[in-house]
Protein backbone atom coordinates (compact mmCIF):
# COMPACT_ATOMS: atom_id res chain seq x y z
CA UNK A 1 0.00 0.00 0.00
CA UNK A 2 1.70 3.28 -0.88
CA UNK A 3 0.72 6.92 0.62
CA UNK A 4 -0.49 9.05 -2.29
CA UNK A 5 -0.36 12.20 0.62
CA UNK A 6 2.80 14.04 1.02
CA UNK A 7 3.25 16.69 3.48
CA UNK A 8 4.23 19.81 1.88
CA UNK A 9 5.48 22.32 5.27
CA UNK A 10 4.63 25.55 2.64
CA UNK A 11 1.55 26.96 2.47
CA UNK A 12 -0.21 28.24 -1.21
CA UNK A 13 0.82 31.86 -1.89
CA UNK A 14 3.26 32.43 0.20
CA UNK A 15 5.81 32.24 -1.70
CA UNK A 16 8.31 34.44 -1.18
CA UNK A 17 8.20 37.60 -4.19
CA UNK A 18 11.24 39.91 -5.26
CA UNK A 19 10.17 43.36 -3.77
CA UNK A 20 11.03 44.89 -6.73
CA UNK A 21 8.01 43.15 -8.19
CA UNK A 22 5.32 43.71 -5.96
CA UNK A 23 2.42 46.34 -7.29
CA UNK A 24 2.42 48.31 -4.09
CA UNK A 25 6.11 48.23 -3.65
CA UNK A 26 6.19 52.01 -4.72
CA UNK A 27 4.24 53.17 -2.19
CA UNK A 28 5.59 54.79 1.12
CA UNK A 29 6.60 51.99 3.71
CA UNK A 30 4.25 51.12 6.15
CA UNK A 31 3.82 52.07 9.79
CA UNK A 32 5.29 48.42 11.21
CA UNK A 33 8.00 48.67 8.41
CA UNK A 34 9.06 52.19 9.73
CA UNK A 35 9.52 50.96 13.76
CA UNK A 36 11.19 47.49 12.83
CA UNK A 37 13.91 49.63 10.54
CA UNK A 38 14.33 52.02 13.73
CA UNK A 39 14.44 48.94 15.74
CA UNK A 40 16.92 47.31 13.11
CA UNK A 41 19.04 50.31 12.49
CA UNK A 42 19.70 51.07 16.21
CA UNK A 43 20.84 47.19 16.90
CA UNK A 44 23.00 48.24 13.87
CA UNK A 45 24.68 51.17 14.96
CA UNK A 46 22.80 53.25 12.06
CA UNK A 47 20.79 56.38 12.32
CA UNK A 48 17.55 56.53 11.56
CA UNK A 49 18.18 59.56 9.05
CA UNK A 50 17.92 56.73 5.55
CA UNK A 51 14.46 56.06 6.54
CA UNK A 52 13.35 59.02 4.84
CA UNK A 53 11.61 58.70 1.18
CA UNK A 54 11.68 54.78 1.41
CA UNK A 55 8.96 52.96 -0.38
CA UNK A 56 7.54 49.73 0.65
CA UNK A 57 10.05 47.68 -1.62
CA UNK A 58 12.83 49.08 -0.26
CA UNK A 59 11.97 49.41 3.14
CA UNK A 60 11.74 45.26 2.44
CA UNK A 61 15.51 45.01 1.12
CA UNK A 62 16.56 46.94 3.85
CA UNK A 63 15.01 45.36 6.54
CA UNK A 64 16.31 42.02 4.64
CA UNK A 65 19.63 43.53 4.82
CA UNK A 66 19.72 44.60 8.91
CA UNK A 67 18.17 41.33 9.74
CA UNK A 68 21.24 39.73 8.36
CA UNK A 69 23.88 42.05 9.89
CA UNK A 70 22.09 41.49 13.05
CA UNK A 71 21.38 38.04 13.40
CA UNK A 72 17.68 38.67 13.64
CA UNK A 73 17.30 36.75 10.18
CA UNK A 74 18.35 33.68 11.36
Amino acid sequence: MTNDHTTDDTEPGTAEKDPGDWTTGDEPMTGPQRSYLETLLQEAGHGTAELDGLSKAAASRRIDELQEATGRGQ
